[in-house]
């Protein structure tokens, strides 16, 4: 089998060790007779794996036992509803920062809940920035922050986060266990895991317990992340084959050293494609101090030209570098799985393809 370089933002590329290990425990795994797929989310089986992701999980980011892990459904998309109705109290106002797509989605859910205060708006802006912790405009006695570490769409990622009175949120659905950050900062995080931890199909949240503890009676049950953390994610039954793969990618990075180690490889990855972008024949479209080391976009002269860059690394078996629909251009996400050897190859194909073109 020749596998593809996968650039594409999700569902992104696995480890490939992961995938050999997914292939042997799907007729069985271990001595229990039963596919991985079939295991009863109850049994001892199981619950090895789903104490396994957690224990990974808090191993990597350094959580404290004041912070639970949650594996809940829905995507980021659901986290965009569940943290305002969780968090979001009457007479309080949220601040939110709009850095482009995600970020967009985020603030429109926040509104139908209750007041929502822009502390910074750049996502308009071109090209594409985080804005400075001087613009923002926080509101005393807000209910919480919210920000998206990593803009996916536009290629722009937070190098630096805020620090407030308020419980800070974030939706780190495209960086997440991408480089070490002090977790400690933070009240909640949230990620869907398909594009840098697992499969779709499963979404990591992190939340500070007394935090979960604010939500009110008049919310569901299935929407409190109070619920979750009593059941520990099996109030209802679980994505447990997702949550399966986040065990064995949680175990995988921990193989690699810490999230400094990863982080490191992650620039160095990242550095080799915007040296070549800043070349002169590409247009970066981020600011250059806020480009995403997950996520390199990138215009070439002209739309033509784009659509040829595109069907040509396809042709060289590098995948999913168009951009996304709303903006157009080109986009090579490198999650963690993506290797520097891919990386390399998509390098060398963009200085042949800019000399035979610019």
């Amino acid at each position: 089998m020749s596998r593809t370089w996968n650039f594409n933002a999700g569902p992104a590329v696995l480890p490939e060790e992961v995938l050999e290990q997914v292939k042997a425990d799907l007729p069985e795994i271990g001595k229990s007779g039963m596919s991985v797929m079939e295991l009863s989310h109850r049994g001892k089986a199981y619950m090895a794996i789903h104490q396994e992701a957690a224990a990974n999980v808090r191993t990597l980011m350094g959580l404290p036992d004041d912070y639970a892990v949650l594996f809940l459904q829905g995507g980021a998309s659901t986290q965009f509803a569940m943290v305002p109705r969780n968090l979001l109290t009457d007479g309080q106002t949220a601040d939110y920062v709009h850095t482009g797509s995600w970020a967009s989605k985020a603030i429109q859910e926040a509104k139908l809940v209750g007041r929502v205060n822009l502390a910074a708006d750049t996502s308009k802006e071109r090209p594409c920035r985080i804005p400075k912790l001087s613009e923002l405009k926080l509101t005393s006695g807000a209910a919480y922050v919210h920000l998206t570490s990593n803009e996916t769409i536009e290629g722009t990622q937070w190098m630096e986060f805020p620090k407030s009175d308020a419980p800070l949120v974030a939706d780190m659905s495209s960086d997440i266990l991408s480089r070490p950050i002090d977790a400690g900062r933070f009240a909640l995080i949230y990620a869907g895991a398909q594009k840098n931890i697992g499969p779709a199909g499963v979404t990591l949240v992190i939340i500070r317990k007394d935090v979960a503890a604010r939500v009110s009676e008049r919310v569901p049950k299935i929407f409190r992340y109070a619920t979750h953390i009593e059941e520990d994610s099996l109030y209802n039954t679980p994505p447990c084959f997702a949550i399966y793969v986040v065990a064995l990618v949680t175990r995988w990075l921990l193989k690699q050293g810490s999230l400094e180690a990863i982080g490191a490889r992650n620039r160095a990855k990242a550095q080799r494609l915007y040296g070549v972008i800043d070349s002169g024949f590409y247009r970066p479209t981020a600011a250059k101090e806020c480009r995403s080391q997950m996520n390199v976009t990138f215009r070439l002269p002209s739309e033509e030209l784009e659509m040829a860059f595109i069907a040509e690394a396809e042709a060289q078996g590098m995948v999913g570098l168009k951009g996304h629909r709303s903006v157009g251009g080109a986009r090579a996400s490198i999650y963690n799985a993506m290797p520097s050897e891919g990386v390399e190859a998509l390098a060398v194909f963009m200085q042949e393809f800019a000399r035979r073109h610019g």
